[in-house]
């Protein structure tokens, strides 16, 4: 049975796609679910339209990934946190502090999420690599200097 997406279904497509699947499954869990419809010529000729909608959209968020990307790419995060002797931390720095710094430095608004490499939350003065995943395709690599302040 074709039918026509209304929503992003992990297992078979993205809103608009046309599958093949299942009158079952169609009639049983997608439909009543409002996840997609039956295919008929004019709700093919939707699909059509939501599908360049959604590539239009994507478009324009990968463009606006790209600027972010090149604003942050290869540049240098300087935090400032308390330290005792040798280095350690009084607190700690994780994803969201390194959030709020692009934030403050850089001018950029990113989700805590999208921060990788900061598996747990930073205990010493030191510098770091992390990766900031911009778009499903994109991401851009920063590097996080940990300086200790005297308490």
């Amino acid at each position: 049975m074709k039918i026509v997406l209304r929503d992003d279904v992990d297992t078979l497509g993205r809103k608009g796609d046309i599958v093949d699947v299942a009158p079952g499954y169609a009639r049983n869990y997608l439909v009543p679910k409002g996840l997609a419809i039956a295919a008929t010529r004019g709700v093919i000729a939707q699909a059509e339209a939501m599908r360049r909608n959604r590539e239009s959209r994507e478009r324009k968020d990968r463009e606006a990934a790209q600027a972010l990307a090149n604003q942050i790419q290869g540049k240098a995060l300087t935090i400032v946190a308390r330290a005792g002797e040798g280095g350690k931390l009084f607190g700690s720095v994780g994803a969201a502090d390194i959030a709020a710094a692009i934030l403050e430095q850089f001018g950029v608004e990113i989700d805590r999420r999208k921060i990788g490499g900061v598996d747990e939350a930073w205990k010493e003065v030191g510098s770091h690599d992390v990766s900031v995943r911009l778009h499903s395709d994109l991401s851009a690599s920063l590097t996080v200097n940990i300086v200790g302040q005297d308490a």
